[in-house]
């Protein structure tokens, strides 16, 4: 079963990070739907944060997880919202469960193909030898020759943890994603379609959902809604919290 945090009572949210990305990434948000009166489940998809790791990676089987995950929860009608990665995850689900799924919000992704962008990060990322046994600094180090962006970088070693006393390691599964990279990109089934409430959020400089884009959006989900974070970017939801808490809680109501 994948790991999950869950805070507060009411009616479930679900929240899925992105790719690299973990549970704990969404802390905040989370503490603030907690406080609006939702039961907030901060998951971790499978390969990512807390949760086990695995040799098959791909929407199929990450959207079959949350699938499962709420079957073992008992939760019978959920809200979603999802990022990135955990966006496509949860389009695939709401289109393959739909009568479990009251409302969906995709932040910055669409339904797409998106071809291989993150080669730079992984350069990084697999540049780091942890045989080493490098302290924090180190690995930050290594990171930084590859990615000049501080918030990346800050983003990338939040997956950062003492395995054991004086041995570092990434809470995901680089080795799985290095053989199985393509799968992100991937877009959601041609027949795919979800027909309630949808909200796609997207960063204003972001370039991940495109105004040509809403067509394929309006086709896989009739019922949607577009709004953009001015001066954000792919990382919306912890650029402009306010905003994003804002325009996503009053769709929630």
């Amino acid at each position: 079963m994948i790991y999950s945090k869950i805070e507060g009572e009411g009616k479930p949210l679900l929240i899925i990070h992105g790719f690299l990305g973990m549970s704990d990434n969404w802390k905040t948000i989370g503490t603030q739907f907690a406080a609006d009166g939702f039961q907030v489940h901060l998951l971790d998809l499978r390969n990512h944060g807390k949760s086990f790791h695995s040799e098959e990676f791909n929407y199929e089987i990450m959207a079959r997880d949350v699938f499962d995950y709420c079957q073992a929860n008992n939760l019978e009608k959920v809200s979603i919202i999802g990022h990135s990665m955990g966006g496509k995850t949860a389009m695939l689900f709401a289109t393959k469960h739909p009568e479990m799924v009251e409302k969906l919000i995709v932040a910055d992704i669409g339904p797409k193909f998106y071809p291989q962008h993150h080669q730079i990060i992984f350069e990084a990322l697999n540049a780091v030898d942890f045989s080493l046994k490098p302290s924090r600094n180190e690995v930050e180090e290594i990171l930084s020759k590859y990615i000049p962006d501080f918030g990346t970088r800050q983003f990338l070693l939040k997956s950062l943890y003492w395995q054991e006393p004086g041995q570092l390691a990434f809470r995901f599964n680089l080795a799985v994603f290095n053989v199985n990279m393509d799968e992100i990109g991937k877009p959601l089934p041609e027949n795919a379609v979800f027909n309630k409430p949808t909200l796609f959020i997207r960063g204003g400089n972001s370039n991940y959902i495109l105004d040509e884009d809403f067509e394929t959006i309006k086709k896989h989900f009739p019922d949607y809604r577009i709004e953009t974070i001015p001066n954000a970017g792919h990382w919306l939801h912890a650029e402009n919290p306010k905003l994003f808490h804002e325009i996503t809680s009053s769709f929630l109501k």
